[in-house]
């Protein structure tokens, strides 16, 4: 898939999950592009290890069933986010 299409589905997938995970997320249009990015990711290769039985790393197309994927694998990747720049009050 062309750079540009992964910014583009990248950008879309992470506001989307920005406005549907709970809670505040931190990040300013950068953030949301690259979590989208690895989101796109994560979520190809989950459905491809789903649907195949094998795990390879692909990223979601471009189209409706893409951006879900994608959606959905960059709220998993806004969650591992937010459990790695958690702060602990003492």
């Amino acid at each position: 898939m062309n750079i540009i299409a992964w910014i583009i589905l990248g950008f879309l997938a992470g506001a989307i999950a920005k406005l549907l995970y709970p809670g505040h997320q931190g990040g300013g249009i950068l953030a949301t592009i690259l979590l989208g990015i690895i989101g796109a990711f994560v979520g190809g290769s989950l459905f491809s290890l789903f649907t195949t039985g094998t795990l390879q790393m692909t990223a979601a197309g471009l189209s409706i069933p893409g951006l879900i994927v994608a959606i959905i694998g960059a709220m998993v990747a806004i969650f591992i986010w937010g459990l790695v720049t958690r702060r602990t009050t003492v």
